[in-house]
C-alpha cells in the first residue's frame, strides 16, 4: 500500500555540508543480488541490486528527505526509474520499479496519454513531489533489463551524475563475513619487451597451481580474475578492493568507490577484453593501458608493469578486499630466467591504430573516422573489402582482434547501386558469421552514414520490409481484457508502435518483443472492440493492423 506524505521544498546544499543516515528502502532484511563495481560487459555495475524476495510489488521507502528529481520510462534499461534529490548533494535511484506513487503514476499517465507515447523522461522542481524519509515512492518489480524482480539502488552525485558506491551507507543492513575468492592469475608479457615461459603468449594460471613458479623475463605485468561472496546468500560480486605488491613494492591498486558516466566502458581496458569476448571470463588487468583513463586504476610511473631483469625470484602478493573488511591473499612467483624476447614486427598488410592520435582509415568507398583516445592503446588494423559488383555495397572487414572502441565513430560507407529509390531504407549493417546487426544510418549523396562502437565486417543494406503483428491470446480479449501483441522487425529493429481502441489511444509496454496493454480498465469488459496497431521500423517501414474482439 502506497503512502505518500508531502512537505515543504528542500533547498540543494554542499554535498558535505547535511549528513544524512539513509534508511533501508524496505521492511525486510536485504539481500543483494549484485553489487557496485562488479564487473560487467562494456560497464561497470553501477548499483546494489536488492532481492525482493522473488516477488514484484515490494513497498520501496525513500531511503532520506529530498524530492522527486525526475522519472524515466524505458523499454530496456532500468525500465521504470525514480529519481530523488536529497540536500546532502547526493541523488538516490530506484530501477526495475512496477509502478511509482498515485500522485506520480497520474503524472505519468497524463503526459503519456497527452503524447501517445511509452517511453519518457520527466524532470521536476523541488516543489512538485517532496518526500520524506520513509515515504512510499514506488513498488518494486522487474521492469527493463531486469532477469529477476529486484531493487536497482544508485547514489549519484547531483551536480554531476557520477555514480558513487551506495554499500557505506547499507553495510549496517547486510551481513558479511566471506572474504573474496580468486580462480586464477594471469601472466602477461609486454608486446616486444618481454616473455613469459618462453612465449609471447598470455599464460593464465589456476589458483591451485601457483605453487610452481612462472618464468619471465623483461617487461611483464599481471591480471587476477576473482569474485566476492557474502552470507545468506549463493550470489557472488564484484571485488572492491584489489592490492598487487612485487617484492614488498606496491604497483597496483584498484578500489571501485565512484565511476563516473563517461567512465564505464573504460572497463574494456582494465578488464583482458580479448578473454572476455571469447570465454566470457573477466579478468582485471593490474596495468593502466596508456589510453585508458579510468580513475580507480592506481599504478603509479610504473603504470602496472613489472620489470623482470635479474635472475631472481620475484616475490607477486594479490590482496584481495571487500566493503566489510573481509580480505583474502594470494602469493606466488615469477623466477627471473634470462631468455630471448623477440622483436615486435608490424605485419606487412596492416595498418596501426594509435591511441593518442585521430585515426581515419579508408578504402575505396568506405571511411571510418576513431578519434583521439576512442582505444586504449596501439594496436595494428588489418582491412579487407569483399563483395560482388551486384550488391549495394562491397563489404569491409576492420580487424584489429578483440579490441574495443570506447565511443561510437563515425562509418561512411559508398552506395554501388540503388535497387530502392526511397533512400531512407538503406542503413549500414554489421555481420558476424549467420548474426546481423543493424547500425542505421543516413544516406546522403551517395553514401550511407552511422556511428559504430566495434570493429567487424560491414556493409550497406535495404531494408524494405514492415514488421512483424501477431495478437496473442485473442480469443479471450473481450473478457479478461489481457490484450497483447507479439511485434518484431528482422533487420532495423521496431522504433516505434501505437495502438488505439475504439479509435483512442490506449498505453502499451514493449516487454520482450510482445506489446502488453497498460491500462485494461479502460476497455469495458464483455463488449465488442476494435483494436488498431501501428508498428514502425528505423527505416520507416509501417505495419497497421486491425482486429475485432
Amino acid at each position: 500500500m502506497f503512502v505518500f506524505v508531502g512537505g515543504g521544498a528542500l533547498s540543494m546544499q554542499a554535498q558535505d555540508s547535511v549528513r544524512v543516515d539513509f534508511c533501508s528502502p524496505f521492511d525486510f532484511p536485504l539481500l543483494l543480488s549484485a553489487n557496485f563495481g562488479e564487473l560487467r560487459p562494456n560497464h561497470f555495475h553501477n548499483g546494489l541490486d536488492i532481492k525482493t524476495q522473488g516477488v514484484t510489488g515490494k513497498p520501496i521507502r525513500c531511503i532520506a528527505d529530498g524530492y522527486v528529481s525526475r522519472i524515466a520510462v524505458f523499454h530496456g534499461g532500468y525500465g521504470q526509474a525514480i529519481y530523488v534529490a536529497h540536500p546532502n548533494g547526493l541523488t538516490s535511484v530506484y530501477g526495475h520499479i512496477v509502478a511509482f506513487a498515485p500522485e506520480i503514476q497520474q503524472y505519468l499517465r497524463n503526459y503519456q496519454y497527452a503524447n501517445e507515447t511509452f517511453t519518457c523522461s520527466l524532470t521536476f522542481t523541488p516543489e512538485q513531489f517532496p518526500v520524506k524519509q520513509g515515504d512510499v515512492i514506488a513498488l518494486s518489480g522487474n521492469e527493463g533489463s531486469s532477469a529477476g524482480p529486484h531493487l536497482h539502488l544508485e547514489l549519484r552525485r547531483t551536480d554531476t551524475d557520477e555514480y558513487i558506491d551506495p554499500m557505506p551507507y547499507f553495510k549496517r543492513y547486510l551481513s558479511d563475513k566471506k572474504a573474496p575468492v580468486a580462480s586464477l592469475v594471469g601472466f602477461y608479457p609486454v608486446e616486444g619487451k618481454g616473455v613469459v615461459n618462453g612465449s609471447q603468449r598470455k599464460k593464465l594460471v589456476p589458483i591451485a597451481s601457483l605453487n610452481q613458479p612462472v618464468s619471465a623475463w623483461g617487461e611483464i605485468y599481471t591480471g587476477i580474475s576473482a569474485k566476492d561472496y557474502m552470507d545468506g546468500t549463493s550470489n557472488f560480486y564484484g571485488v572492491h578492493s584489489v592490492t598487487l605488491y612485487v617484492d614488498s613494492a606496491q604497483v597496483f591498486n584498484s578500489t571501485t568507490d565512484a565511476v563516473a558516466p563517461a567512465e564505464n566502458r573504460m572497463i574494456n581496458g582494465f578488464t583482458d577484453y580479448d578473454e572476455l569476448v571469447r570465454t566470457r571470463r573477466l579478468i582485471m588487468r593490474s596495468r593502466t593501458l596508456p589510453g585508458n583513463r579510468l580513475r580507480l586504476l592506481h599504478t603509479g610511473a610504473s603504470k602496472g608493469i613489472v620489470t623482470i631483469d635479474e635472475e631472481r625470484d620475484y616475490h607477486f602478493r594479490y590482496v584481495l578486499e571487500d566493503n566489510f573488511g573481509n580480505r583474502k591473499t594470494y602469493r606466488f612467483t615469477v623466477r627471473g630466467h634470462r631468455q630471448p624476447i623477440p622483436e615486435y614486427c608490424q605485419e606487412a598488410d596492416s595498418k596501426m591504430l594509435y591511441w593518442n592520435r585521430t585515426n581515419v582509415i579508408q578504402e575505396p568507398g568506405m571511411e571510418l573516422v576513431i578519434p583521439r583516445g576512442y582505444i586504449y592503446d596501439n594496436v595494428e588494423l588489418r582491412t579487407s573489402v569483399t563483395g560482388d559488383s551486384g550488391a549495394v555495397s562491397l563489404d569491409y572487414v576492420l580487424d584489429a582482434g578483440n579490441t574495443p572502441l570506447h565511443d561510437y565513430c563515425d562509418l561512411s560507407i559508398g552506395v554501388r547501386h540503388l535497387p530502392v529509390s526511397d533512400t531512407s531504407k538503406y542503413y549500414i549493417v554489421q555481420k558476424a558469421g549467420k548474426r546481423r546487426a543493424s547500425m542505421g544510418g543516413t544516406y546522403s549523396d551517395g553514401w550511407v552514414k552511422a556511428r559504430v562502437r566495434s570493429l567487424g565486417r560491414f556493409a550497406v543494406a535495404v531494408d524494405t520490409v514492415a514488421p512483424r503483428v501477431t495478437p496473442v491470446g485473442i480469443q479471450g480479449w473481450r473478457t479478461n481484457r489481457n490484450i497483447r501483441f507479439k511485434v518484431g522487425d528482422a533487420e532495423t529493429g521496431v522504433a516505434s508502435y501505437k495502438v488505439y481502441i475504439d479509435g483512442h489511444f490506449v498505453l502499451f509496454g514493449l516487454k520482450k518483443g510482445v506489446l502488453v496493454i497498460q491500462d485494461p480498465e479502460r476497455v469495458k469488459r464483455g463488449v465488442a472492440h476494435q483494436a488498431e496497431v501501428v508498428v514502425t521500423d528505423y527505416c520507416g517501414n509501417e505495419t497497421r493492423r486491425t482486429y475485432r474482439f
